[in-house]
């Protein structure tokens, strides 16, 4: 299809991320109308895309950088605010065809369940709305009826592997990982790890958050509890590969043992646009997969006993309540910590599964109740700390 043939709207919620940035790319290549723009306070860049794509409204989550940048804008039309509530408001209000929630961490939870409650369709990429609150999200999608598609590459190539099929003929759900920079050591070769080590991933571009995720594997973990909630499947028949060039992004195996893969160069533009345009297919940013030239793939297990909190996120999803919110909540304070050198590579993983197992569960929570939880964590994560 050509370019003009493209005709939603679209609203991008952190945009000024590696996500959102990346979407932007899409929507410059497809002149996509972009009504609404948000950022935690990154106004330089914010400007930019406010002068390129004249949104309505651009909400800034630090109040003091919204009314700076009201400042540098006040020749455009775009309608400045500020706040952390600002941003849920908008979520609400925004009129447009399609919100991508790029959102880091625990704050897009709410933007997610505002833009649900006004019957947009969203594209997700704040895993956090899933780990933290998967069961209230997608019932209040489905009683909105509601679409949310997946940005992650794993769960938009397992939605695409899924397409015509009932979930009764399904048999597992097959993530692969790139098994991250550290794949193949053991306990003690991570005990000296530094964040710049940390932050060497592989194959894929991006935040600093989330490539320390996929360092410890927590970040797979993450995606493990999303595929349930996402497709509605038992956390026991979703599997973990490594697959340490990320060509195949996930793969499907039916009752028949036929096993379906979605193959592309590790690009995550192809998975922003596949969410944006759904269900039409449009000429991609990313390069074209060349086998012969790829020469070869290769599979190995994760290894769960060095990289404990995969296995800790297959425990607290099966525990439910709380617990992945918890789980979230402690590992985000961790990675801050280590980030900013306060503890180290392996400290995330100890404290983390400590905090976890020692938490005093609340079975059928509230969205308040999971706040808390996820308070309750980065404290217990931060008098860890002080030992």
């Amino acid at each position: 299809m050509t370019n003009n043939e493209f005709e939603k709207s679209i609203a991008i919620f952190g945009s000024t991320g590696s996500i959102g940035t990346q979407s932007i790319e899409v929507a410059r290549r497809h002149n996509l109308k972009v009504k609404a723009l948000t950022s935690r306070g990154n106004i330089e860049l914010l400007e930019e895309q406010i002068r390129e794509f004249s949104p309505e409204t651009c909400a800034v989550l630090d109040e003091k950088k919204a009314n700076e940048l009201k400042g540098r804008v006040s020749d455009t039309s775009t309608r400045i605010i500020g706040g952390e509530k600002a941003i849920e408001e908008l979520a609400y209000s925004v009129k447009c065809d399609m919100l991508l929630n790029s959102i880091i961490g625990k704050a897009g939870l709410r933007p997610t369940l505002a833009a649900i409650e006004s019957g947009k369709n969203i594209a997700l990429a704040n895993k956090e709305t899933l780990v933290t609150a998967g069961e209230i999200v997608m019932k209040k999608a489905r009683e909105k009826g509601v679409s949310i598609l997946p940005v992650d590459s794993e769960h938009c190539a397992i939605f695409q592997c899924l397409e015509g099929y009932p979930s009764k003929q399904v048999s597992r759900l097959i993530l692969t990982a790139s098994g991250g920079p550290f794949f193949g050591k053991k306990r003690d070769e991570l005990q000296n790890i530094t964040p710049e080590m940390a932050l060497a991933h592989p194959t894929w571009s991006m935040g600093q958050k989330i490539t320390i995720d996929s360092a410890t594997l927590m970040n797979k973990g993450f995606e493990v509890i999303e595929a349930c909630h996402l497709f509605d499947i038992d956390v026991d028949r979703v599997d973990v590969v490594v697959h340490r060039e990320s060509i195949i992004h996930s793969m499907v195996e039916y009752i028949d043992n036929a096993v379906l893969a979605q193959l592309g160069v590790p690009d995550m533009r192809t998975c922003i646009q596949y969410a944006i345009t759904y269900p039409d297919r449009y000429e991609g940013l990313q390069e074209r997969l060349d086998l012969a030239k790829l020469g070869k793939m290769t599979f190995a297990e994760a290894d769960k006993e060095t990289f404990v909190l995969l296995d800790l996120a297959y425990k607290s999803m099966r525990m439910g309540g709380v617990i992945p919110a918890v789980l979230n909540g402690a590992n985000e304070e961790a990675v801050y910590l280590f980030l900013n050198k306060k503890i180290s590579f392996c400290d995330i993983m100890d404290m983390v599964s400590e905090v976890v197992l020692n938490y005093k569960n609340i079975v059928n929570p509230t969205v308040e109740d999971i706040e808390q939880a996820d308070r309750n964590a980065r404290e217990a994560v931060r008098i860890l700390s002080q030992r």
